[in-house]
């Protein structure tokens, strides 16, 4: 064989190997954010967005939400945290919008933060936690 053979075999295997490394990560990424989109955390956050008067005052009804939703989504034991990203598609704009969800005890999701930045730069605040019906159990000392 010669060199030029020889090389050429090299670069296809190192091309090769390159592009199967490329094809896992990229599975793994849209498996995350599959998952992050159709979770139990996410439900709740569109649920509320859905719902939240606030918001669709200033970019009309919901239509939809966006493909991906981003964030993080923290489970220990029987509670958990999440900070979610989802882009809300409105009658008459779009917004991107971040929710803090949390559990305790293994109930369900409940949103404890909702805000998203407007067209003016502002952060609009969707959940004021002294107007809200929650209803925080304290722990037992």
């Amino acid at each position: 064989m010669t060199t030029r053979k020889i090389v050429a075999i090299v670069v296809v295997v190192v091309v090769v190997i390159g592009l199967v490394v490329v094809l896992f990560s990229a599975g793994i990424v849209g498996y995350a954010l599959y998952s992050f989109g159709k979770s139990d955390a996410a439900a709740a956050a569109k649920t509320f967005l859905r719902s939240n008067d606030k918001l669709k005052q200033d970019i009309g009804e919901i239509k939809d939400f966006g493909t991906f939703v981003t964030g993080s989504i923290n489970v220990q034991n029987s509670d958990g945290d999440a900070r979610l990203k989802l882009k809300v598609i409105g009658t008459n704009k779009t917004i991107d919008a971040t929710v803090d969800l949390t559990y305790r005890q293994g109930r369900s999701w409940h949103v404890v933060s909702a805000s998203y930045v407007n067209d003016q730069g502002t952060l609009i605040e969707l959940l004021n936690p002294y107007e809200s019906t929650l209803v925080f159990i304290p722990l037992a000392a």
